[in-house]
């Protein structure tokens, strides 16, 4: 077929995944040892481990603790191969995917593209806010959050000096909370050394919350708690509350209240990332694919979709899998196994999830998780909590290198409570325009 992207045939079935996130990742794993070619396609040559994003947006993290390159995770697995490409369109009939680099043959299609944020069509709000779903948006987001303070050293006028301090959150859950609460360190222990020049008492956090709970999804007592542990951090929780309008400058919320602040990070919603070329029917009002209970898209035989990118609607889970790692990681395990039974003439097994809980942190000592042992839930929080989620997430990266890197680095901060990442590099957010000169004050 013309215009095929050269890739060695190894004359077995070829399992082509796109996307290399949770989901993806773990699916190229279990086929390790199956008599088949996997061919991974990712727009960027690396896994990232995106629930400690936060921390690098923060500068707890570096961006390299958190992400280890596909061919490192893979090398010593024969039958992978990897494509750094965007795929564009699938071609169902053909059996082929239309990437930007060519077009890939593949006998089974996984689609594990994830999510992208949801703006809900404010145009203007995907303009000024401050996303966090990949590395640079992470390190945009540290950018400007330590030139503003820059910045703010020269400022004479209050409001402006005002707008630089503040910070708005949209969204309180496990991104919202995590990163109120981050700031909330910063402000309490690194900046007063940092800028002593500045009255910390003017950083301003607020975190604006749409529902009347914070952590929507786990227990009432952990949300309650989230709630008291950034109360106690001097964040402001504005619950049942939902952003109007946001200009770059001015936070117009639904119940006529205004927020400035040039930094509002966007935690709030997020929205299916669909690939081109298949039926409409096979795409939900939530741009997610409908799968069966086997992750098999629904109306093609040879196409799946995993993780956050699948709505498989269950009788525990009507609207889908909660859009987090573990269903895609358990996920990707199971549609691994099924595609060894198919290879085999066997049918597919239902997929089934099992729960092991929800974690959260609020900050030094202040986590919170729900978890699920021996059939019954258990509720942790404060210093229990803050050390389970730490050796969680240390033993959840992906290779041994990030997770000495994250535990050294850690343990330098819990030790100096001071975050060494402080360094602006590359892009920030919507600079002081010249007209705001005038606003500076005189040196």
């Amino acid at each position: 077929m013309e215009g095929l992207t050269k890739i060695e045939d190894l004359g077995k079935p070829r399992v082509v995944i796109v996307g290399g996130g949770f989901g993806g990742l773990q699916l190229a794993k279990t086929l390790a040892d199956a008599p088949v070619q996997v061919v991974l396609i990712d727009k960027q040559n690396y896994h990232g481990f995106w629930p400690l994003l936060y921390q690098v947006g923060t500068a707890g993290l570096n961006p390299d603790s958190i992400v280890s390159p596909f061919r490192k995770i893979l090398n010593d697995q024969e039958n992978f191969y990897f494509r750094l490409a965007e795929v564009e369109r699938i071609d169902a009939a053909a059996q082929v995917v239309e990437t930007s680099i060519g077009l890939i043959r593949y006998d089974y299609l996984v689609l594990a593209t994830g999510t992208t944020s949801n703006f809900f069509g404010d145009e203007l709000m995907a303009k000024n806010a401050i996303t966090l779903k990949n590395v640079p948006d992470a390190i945009e987001l540290r950018n400007t959050l330590l030139s503003h303070f820059e910045q703010a050293l020269q400022m004479g006028d209050q409001e402006q000096l005002n707008s630089m301090l503040d910070f708005v959150i949209v969204g309180g859950g496990p991104t919202g909370v995590e990163m109120a609460g981050a700031l909330a360190e910063l402000r309490a222990h690194v900046f007063p050394r940092d800028y002593r020049e500045l009255d910390l008492k003017q950083m301003d956090i607020y975190v604006v919350q749409s529902g009347p709970v914070l952590l929507k999804g786990m227990s009432a007592e952990v949300s309650q708690k989230a709630l008291e542990y950034l109360q106690d951090l001097g964040v402001e929780v504005l619950l049942d509350t939902r952003v109007k309008s946001y200009d770059g400058y001015t936070v117009t919320l639904n119940n006529g209240q205004q927020l400035i602040s040039r930094t509002l990070i966007w935690a709030a919603g997020v929205t299916g990332a669909p690939i081109k070329g298949l039926a409409p029917e096979a795409i939900l009002k939530s741009n997610r694919y409908q799968v069966n209970e086997s992750s098999r898209v629904v109306g093609y035989d040879n196409v799946f979709a995993i993780g956050d990118i699948a709505q498989m609607a269950t009788a525990q889970y009507p609207d889908g899998h909660p859009q987090v790692a573990q269903p895609a990681i358990q996920q990707g395990e199971h549609l691994g196994e099924n595609i060894k039974r198919a290879l085999k003439g066997l049918p597919m097994l239902p997929f089934e999830y099992y729960d092991k809980g929800t974690m959260a942190t609020v900050g030094r000592h202040r986590a919170l998780a729900d978890i699920q042992l021996f059939g019954r839930q258990y509720h942790l929080s404060g210093w229990i909590g803050w050390l389970a989620w730490s050796f969680v997430h240390v033993l959840a990266l992906v290779s041994f290198r990030n997770r000495f890197a994250v535990f050294i680095t850690w343990a330098w901060n819990y030790f100096t409570q001071d975050k060494g990442m402080r360094y602006i590099i590359g892009k920030v957010k919507a600079p002081l325009q010249e007209k705001e000169v005038e606003a500076k004050a005189l040196i």
